[in-house]
């Protein structure tokens, strides 16, 4: 009767882990500020330092902004649903839904799901169709917050990155059938 071992298979992610951590750890060593505890000058002479007094400075209001001023103004303070984030938001929901039908399509022919978040969902359709629409609905109010609280080039980004992933995963699965 033979016997059979369980062997750890090495992914290619590991290999390229091992060679990365001693570059790492090499140029590490070599950087003798990041490894050392050198005391300055100055902190031995505590009676030579002087408090470095800033005299405060005024706020000035911020200007109102209207059509007539440039461009770069008006664009700071843009609307939540304007144009171009209607048009992502569509996007991304229209590629989540087709994430959606070809996730549920593979999985009903005997395929798996790879996302391990995914994953816990993919019991059932209507468990599957919460998780793409609750990643739809996460992109959206991460992006109001990067709004409300003015990074509007990162309110973008975020559906932008959901967007090249469900595309990446609806080109996937297309390969794997």
């Amino acid at each position: 009767m033979p016997i059979f071992t369980n062997v750890l298979r090495k992914s290619w992610l590991s290999g390229i882990l091992q060679p990365g951590t001693a570059i790492l750890l090499g140029v590490l060593g070599l950087c003798r500020p990041a490894l050392s505890q050198e005391v300055s000058v100055a902190l031995l002479q505590p009676a030579t330092i002087q408090p470095n007094v800033v005299p405060p400075v005024a706020m000035e209001p911020t200007p109102v902004v209207t059509s007539t001023q440039p461009a770069t103004l008006r664009e700071a303070s843009h609307r939540f649903w304007d144009r171009e984030n209607s048009l992502l938001f569509a996007t991304t929901a229209a590629f989540n839904a087709a994430d959606f039908v070809v996730t549920r399509d593979n999985l009903r022919s005997g395929g798996r799901e790879l996302n391990p978040v995914t994953r816990m969902f993919s019991g059932s359709t209507t468990g599957l169709a919460m998780n793409f629409a609750g990643e739809t609905a996460g992109v959206v109010g991460l992006s109001y917050f990067f709004h409300k609280t003015g990074h509007h080039k990162l309110e973008r980004f975020v559906s932008m990155v959901n967007i090249s992933s469900s595309a990446a995963a609806v080109t996937f699965d297309l390969a794997h059938r």
